[in-house]
């Protein structure tokens, strides 16, 4: 074969390994190289999920190239200030949650959630009060019990600063139980990779957070949950109570989602969407959310727009009710 028919039959296979390769492709067709920053360290809850999701994004051929990146600091307003500065970039996001929106109350930041670009969100996650295997504390009551004789004295861990959901849950907790707020010890770390070892070696006596960021420790019988505090029981935690099985009125969880940085396009927006989306309807993604014991919140558009707002408010009059001057 020689001539046009030959150079026709040439583009066509070009064509049909493009089609099929996808290389970098959004939905839509378009190609772009995604970043993720987590603006805390490796190994806590936001770098967990933000790994899971670039690893499914790439695994699934919904995008590839997505690259996660951490910048920590200053319980993630670092992070969120770097986002906001990159005012119309499309191919950034910010892993986020109530963490970020609480430090950057409590911190004082000079930008707000309300400042970015709201994408979607992700997960929920009941939090954990946790021990050390070889704690004293079998129960939750019987930690109650020495935390009332002396509330001082329990250091309590957290892996967000001051504001963030780490902190706010012993904060709640011991406002339920009837212990002033101003006198519990909490001991913030950035992040749960920074929490853990402080737990596994005794720095604190307890620990506050989700309770994924410790599944491995907790399965491998160096931890113990004392208890879970969302409505229900967690699967992949049997037998742990909750707060309320446990006579403690308290609800407490956790969110995370995504956010880009402000000025971005109406179609640029619409591809983090429509790509989380895809994301999220994948049974990949189904699976995670079973292993990691993640709740499925997902939202997008107005629904999460509405939800981030209203959150932003609450957590505000929060920090100022439960936060020491």
């Amino acid at each position: 074969m020689r001539g046009p028919a030959r150079g026709f039959l040439g583009t066509l296979a070009v064509l049909a390994l493009l089609v099929v390769c996808g290389c970098g492709a959004w939905p839509g067709g378009d190609t772009a190289s995604l970043r993720l920053m987590v603006p805390n360290t490796p190994g806590g809850g936001y770098d967990t999920t933000a790994r899971t999701a670039a690893r499914v994004l790439e695994e699934t051929g919904i995008a590839s190239d997505v690259q996660v990146f951490n910048l920590p600091g200053a319980g993630g307003t670092v992070g969120l200030q770097r986002v906001v500065d990159e005012k119309g970039n499309g191919e950034l996001a910010l892993q986020m949650g109530l963490g970020v929106v609480g430090a950057s109350h409590a911190a004082g930041a000079k930008v707000s959630v309300s400042d970015t670009t709201p994408i979607a969100r992700l997960i929920e996650e009941a939090g954990a009060v946790v021990v050390r295997e070889d704690s004293p504390y079998r129960t939750i009551g019987a930690l109650v019990d020495a935390w009332r004789e002396d509330p001082g004295r329990l250091r309590v861990g957290g892996g967000s600063s001051v504001g963030g959901p780490d902190h706010l849950l012993p904060m709640e907790l011991a406002q339920a139980v009837g212990i002033d707020p101003r006198k519990v010890g909490y001991v913030p770390y950035d992040g749960g990779g920074d929490l853990l070892p402080a737990l596994l070696d005794g720095r604190v006596d307890v620990a506050t957070s989700g309770f994924g960021e410790f599944l491995d420790q907790i399965r491998g019988g160096r931890l113990r949950v004392l208890a879970v505090t969302g409505e229900r029981p967690v699967g992949v935690l049997p037998g742990v109570p909750t707060l309320r099985s446990s006579g403690i009125d308290l609800v407490f969880n956790n969110w995370r989602g995504i956010v880009a940085p402000p000025g971005i396009s109406d179609t640029e927006r619409r591809r983090w969407i429509d790509a989380l989306t895809e994301l999220h309807g994948s049974r990949r993604w189904r699976a995670e959310l079973r292993r990691h014991g993640w709740t499925d919140v997902f939202a997008t558009g107005r629904a999460f727009e509405t939800f981030l707002a209203r959150q932003d408010a609450q957590v505000a009059g929060l920090v100022r009710r439960l936060v020491p001057e």
